[in-house]
């Protein structure tokens, strides 16, 4: 799967993200986004870098991936833009859909079905840990305060 394959599948032209005009996204409707190195040229395996999704995609565009505003992968995604020098070479596209996190999902199936993996920026850096034998400690035990005695005061 590559960007080439994308356009015929319903995505958009790819626009580059630092020629990106406020007014070519769509406002406020569900979709499918895509990230794509521009650079590669020929017929290459895959120049896609992220497949994402959002329901307001100039927000997700501007306000997260060219502001770093959202969460970790939106701010990871934006370190890489202006930190690794990637906003001169990345283009973005979309595809409106009323059920975007179902569209993403098979697009990052079928990817990782062919390629083996998901996109670069997709892929989570977690390691797995190996299972390490785990020492049993005692549970901790507070002090224990001694229990006042509570003496009856009547009334003369």
């Amino acid at each position: 799967m590559n960007s080439l394959a994308l356009k015929e599948n319903g995505f958009t032209e790819f626009v580059p993200l630092k020629g990106l005009f406020f007014s070519s996204l769509p406002f406020n409707k569900g979709s499918v986004l895509i990230l794509a190195d521009t650079t590669i040229t020929g017929k290459p395996a895959s120049d896609i870098l992220y497949v994402g999704r959002s329901k307001k995609p100039t927000k997700r565009t501007f306000g997260g991936y060219l502001a770093g505003y959202g969460g970790k992968t939106t701010r990871k995604i934006n370190s890489k833009l202006f930190d690794d020098g990637y906003i001169e070479r990345v283009a973005v596209s979309w595809m409106l859909s009323d059920n975007p996190k179902a569209a993403q999902q098979e697009l990052l199936e079928s990817f990782k079905k062919e390629h083996g993996e998901y996109p670069a920026w997709n892929a989570s850096k977690k390691t797995s840990v190996k299972s390490q034998p785990t020492k049993k400690v005692a549970p901790k035990v507070g002090k224990v305060r001694p229990v006042r005695k509570q003496t009856a005061k009547f009334a003369p």
